[in-house]
Order: C-alpha cells, then sequence, then structure tokens
C-alpha cells in the first residue's frame, strides 16, 4: 500500500481522471490518504479524516511511510484557527486556510514524515471540549465564504463542508456529506426548540437530505446557499428574507453535544 500527505494549501479530489471532471471535495494542508488506484497521471486517493475518495494529479502527490500515515490515523491534530496563514521549512512558505492540518504540532514545531515545518498562528486545541460557543465562533468565519460544489475552505465550500469543517475544526469528525451526517447525533423534536449547534438537515422532493446548516440564536441558521450566510428557520423549512420566500424543507434536526 501506498500513502501521502497534502502539502499544498488546497487540492481538488476530482470524480474522473480529468482536470474537467465534478470536484467531489478538497484536501487541506496537511492531511493524510491512501492511495487506492493509480491511472496515468492520476492518483485515487482515499482520505483519513473521513474516507471520501477521488482523482489528484499525480504531481500533487506527496509521499508518507505507512508508519507515519497510521501514527497520523490514531491521533488527532491541532487546525489552524485563522482565515489566512503560513507554514515554513528553511526557504519553503505556504500559505494555509483554516482548518488546515498541523500534524503533531508542539510549540511552533511540528511534523511531516521527517520533516519540520514552523507554524506561529492561532491553532486549535484537539482535546478540548466540543461546546456550542466554539462551534458557532468558528462558524462566523465562514460567513460570506461563496459557495462551492466539493468545496472545505473560505474560499469556496459547501453546505456539508461547511458543517464538516467547522466541527472538525472543533475537534469533531463528521462525515462528509448531508446525508451521512445525519446519522450523527441526537434528534431535536421542534425547531422552537434548538440551541445554538445544532445542525438542521433537509430533504429534496423525494425526500433525500441534500442540504444542512448550523442553528445559531433566535431560530437563525447559518448554512452555504450561494454563500455561507444567515437565514431563519420555522417548522417548515429556511426563510430567505432577500428572496421572501422558503427555499429549503426541514427534514430533521440533530444534537450533536
Amino acid at each position: 500500500m501506498e500513502y501521502g500527505i497534502s502539502l499544498l494549501s488546497y487540492v481538488a479530489l476530482r470524480a474522473e481522471t480529468s482536470d474537467r471532471a465534478e470536484i467531489v471535495t478538497h484536501m487541506l494542508f496537511g492531511e493524510c490518504y491512501e492511495v487506492v488506484a493509480r491511472q496515468d497521471n492520476w492518483v485515487c486517493v482515499q482520505l483519513a479524516s473521513d474516507n471520501y475518495k477521488g482523482w489528484i494529479d499525480y504531481k500533487q502527490h506527496n509521499p508518507v511511510t505507512v508508519a507515519y500515515y497510521q501514527e497520523w490515523k490514531a491521533a488527532q491534530h491541532p487546525r489552524v484557527l485563522e482565515v489566512l496563514q503560513v507554514v515554513s521549512k528553511e526557504d519553503v512558505r505556504i500559505q494555509v486556510g483554516l482548518g488546515a492540518y498541523l500534524p503533531f504540532l508542539e510549540g511552533t514545531q511540528f511534523r511531516v514524515g521527517e520533516e519540520r515545518y514552523t507554524y506561529n498562528g492561532l491553532a486549535s486545541d484537539p482535546a478540548a471540549e466540543l461546546v456550542p460557543e466554539k462551534v458557532v465562533e468558528v462558524a462566523y468565519n465562514f460567513l460570506r465564504s461563496p459557495y462551492l460544489w466539493g468545496g472545505k475552505s473560505v474560499f469556496g465550500i459547501d453546505c456539508s463542508g461547511f458543517t464538516q469543517q467547522v466541527f472538525g475544526v472543533c475537534g469533531y469528525q463528521l462525515p462528509r456529506d448531508a446525508y451521512q451526517q445525519v446519522a450523527c447525533g441526537e434528534e431535536v423534536h421542534f425547531a422552537n426548540q434548538t440551541k445554538p449547534g445544532d445542525l438542521a438537515f433537509f430533504a429534496n422532493s423525494e425526500g433525500r437530505v441534500t442540504h444542512v446548516g448550523i442553528m445559531l440564536d433566535g431560530q437563525r441558521i447559518m448554512h452555504a446557499h450561494g454563500e455561507v450566510r444567515i437565514d431563519t428557520l420555522d417548522h417548515n423549512g429556511i426563510y430567505n428574507s432577500d428572496l421572501k420566500r422558503y427555499t429549503h424543507q426541514l427534514r430533521i434536526i440533530k444534537r450533536i453535544f
């Protein structure tokens, strides 16, 4: 088996072996993966964080040993807490964004394979208790981020990428897609009983969960719809005051804490 780690700010994982193919998700700096297939100049990888698969250009593949991969997967790692920062090694400087991984961070040093990198910004504490206040605080860093199918960064993010990254920065790993995330947590039975940090899920006309957002106070919800925005929620769903209509039909509300 072969393993790797991302040393780029963001790497698109595609559905097929083409630069024109659909982006299914993104890989962040410091995120480990397993190589599951190769085809021409493409490598199919499976992310260690959420087991999501996709194709990357072979030039973006950075190998690590099986020992490092297993160590990475067994640990919880600090994440970048600032919208944009820099990691460095000798004369190399790499731009990293909110949510990037800092494997085995000690002080200002973290380890990628046998190499040491320096990071001087704010980082999350993966051992900290998951609390609603922290989830909401992190979520506000993504406000007004543009919607991007498959995105996981402040420069482009989709609805489940938004919820996954917010909770991930706070130390809780959600699955990648909304229909997978809905299996987490305990049900909140009424919209007027929501608390900040709850996840609200929405279904299409066939009843399939296709959208998710994070509840704030006052029955407000933050979600990625065109951009990461704040709307209101009632028992019918999300009401968009700009459009003056409901945009999403409520399916269920879950409490993760």
